[in-house]
């Protein structure tokens, strides 16, 4: 799974995505709730680009249910505080967080430039692992997306298992399943971006060639 990532900052929005920025900022460094720019395709199938949170349910919605139903019934709040920024691909259909999404074919790509994960070969500490496409400047995750009553979005990555993946593999604790996120290649964003049949979207959810990654430990 990954949960922290460096978006795509403007210029490169603009030169490798095509699209114009939102007009607000955002952080260097993305984590669960922090806005960040997501692409979609509007009705006419052209790129669109939009701040999102990271995190399918945020925090303060889960919040905001359990003190609903705490006044509604006086009983203690049951909803978990659950982590939604990745979405498994094998449960999409199934998974009340993703399902409506995925079902009405509301993908995204997330823009990036690189990804991190927690690596356990150097010892039982983890080092934090920066993972990037070495050929492109930047590269396009596949997603969902959907949107709030108060006109907010939010975001979530799809990933694939990876237990065989000669670099995923290496990344998260050992004897744990082992997860990727899929990156779309370049020349299929705008397939991917218009798909709204579900059967077919699930083609595009592949690894990565392992050659087409390089994964070094972060130097901050």
């Amino acid at each position: 799974m990954c949960t922290n990532y460096a978006p795509v900052q403007a210029q490169l929005l603009r030169d490798v995505f095509g699209v114009e920025p939102p007009a607000s900022v955002w952080k260097s460094e993305t984590w669960r709730d922090y806005p960040a720019p997501i692409m979609r395709a509007d009705q006419d199938g052209r790129r669109d680009c939009v701040l999102a949170g990271f995190g399918m349910i945020p925090r303060a919605e889960i919040k905001r249910r359990n003190a609903e139903q705490e006044e509604r019934t006086g009983a203690p709040p049951k909803l978990k505080d659950y982590d939604t920024m990745n979405a498994r691909a094998e449960t999409l259909g199934s998974k009340a967080s993703f399902s409506g999404s995925w079902k009405k074919g509301q993908v995204c790509l997330v823009p990036m430039t690189a990804f991190y994960e927690p690596n356990y070969e150097h010892g039982p500490k983890s080092v934090r692992y920066r993972i990037w496409m070495k050929d492109e400047p930047a590269f396009g995750v596949a997603g969902l997306w959907r949107d709030w009553p108060d006109g907010a979005f939010t975001f979530t990555m799809l990933t694939v298992n990876a237990d065989h993946h000669p670099v995923m593999k290496r990344m998260h604790a050992p004897g744990k399943e082992k997860r990727g996120i899929v990156i779309v290649p370049r020349g299929h964003w705008d397939d991917w971006l218009t798909c709204r049949d579900p059967e077919v979207a699930r083609s595009f959810l592949q690894l990565s060639p392992p050659d087409s990654l390089v994964a070094e430990p972060a130097t901050a």
